[in-house]
């Protein structure tokens, strides 16, 4: 077959483009005095809003940077704080670890120091957890073991403190570390 009789054996689908479609912009057309109205009255309830928006939340950073500021004031010896607790509990083993035969006076000015350290966090807010004989409360005790409840003991009440617990106005600076009865 030659080309020609091959362009005849197959008709060729003619494809046709559709002219395009032109959009024509309209000309705008003059706004009334009434619809101008109408939108600059909806610019102006829309920027009020924004603005009553804008207000509340200045006054909500106001308050919640004035509260940052309060607890920063209230809870900013925190730090400090635990570091004295350390040096309680270094203080308590040493005048527990004393022997008999040691000078009263130096017993008595290691205690006279760590009373005036106890005071100092004391003044600053600082309060030990008292706990001993209580119900045992996992959001300020450590039970650091149990033992079987009995006559004597409630269950879930505390038996014994291992470590004294101390808080921060109202936040816990280390737990109280106990020994619990056990729940039935």
């Amino acid at each position: 077959m030659s080309s020609d009789e091959e362009a005849e054996a197959e008709p060729v689908d003619a494809v046709v483009d559709e002219a395009p479609t032109i959009e024509v912009e309209e000309e705008p057309r003059e706004l009334t005095i009434e619809e101008k109205l109408a939108e600059a009255e909806t610019r102006a309830e829309t920027a009020e809003k924004e603005i009553a928006y804008r207000d509340a939340d200045i006054v909500n950073i106001r308050k919640r940077h004035s509260q940052e500021r309060a607890d920063l004031l209230r809870y900013g010896g925190q730090g400090l704080a635990r570091r004295l607790i350390s040096l309680l509990d270094d203080f308590d083993r040493a005048i527990s670890s004393m022997p008999e035969a040691t000078d009263d006076s130096i017993a008595e000015g290691i205690n006279m120091i760590r009373k005036n350290l106890e005071s100092a966090l004391i003044a600053d807010g600082g309060k030990m957890i008292e706990v001993n004989g209580q119900k045992f409360d996992p959001k300020i005790m450590e039970a650091i073991t149990t033992i079987p409840a009995s006559e004597e003991h409630a269950p879930n009440t505390v038996v014994q403190v291992l470590e004294p617990g101390w808080m921060l106005h109202d936040r816990v600076l280390r737990p109280a570390r106990v020994i619990v009865t056990a729940v039935e």
